[in-house]
């Protein structure tokens, strides 16, 4: 069975799709603020699609660019945003304040609503 776009990675699935072996993962996570898989009960990392694309981009610069590990930090610190938008993944919108009552149940109702698909997603590991 295939999983969704959508689905989160066990790291062996994420280090099949990056093209890189798992311990480079790992290693990566110590490297770069900006990679950082949730982990669940006894450390199992679960990447989400937007870590994927991430990590494929690093990959891109540290093996086919020929970036050092020292450059692609520096890009990160000199930019000072989300790691997403210094190697060019995918980033999500923030998202608008709310300006009246009604605006924040609107808000609150898509927290929610996010909230479930994730505890779905989750359970259907």
């Amino acid at each position: 069975m295939s999983k969704g776009p959508e689905a989160f990675r066990t790291i062996s699935e994420a280090s099949e799709e990056v093209g890189v072996a798992q311990h480079v993962l790992r290693f990566w996570e110590t490297r770069f603020p900006f990679i950082r898989p949730m982990k669940r009960a006894g450390g199992r990392r679960f990447y989400r699609p937007r870590d994927i694309a991430t990590m494929k981009t690093l990959r891109r610069l540290l093996h086919d660019e020929g970036k050092s590990i020292a450059e692609v930090q520096s890009l990160y610190r000199a930019k000072r945003q989300p790691a997403a938008n210094v190697i060019d993944a995918p980033q999500v919108d923030a998202p608008r304040r709310p300006q009246t009552a009604r605006g924040l149940e609107a808000a609150l109702a898509g927290l929610e609503s996010a909230k479930s698909r994730l505890d779905r997603l989750l359970m259907h590991r």
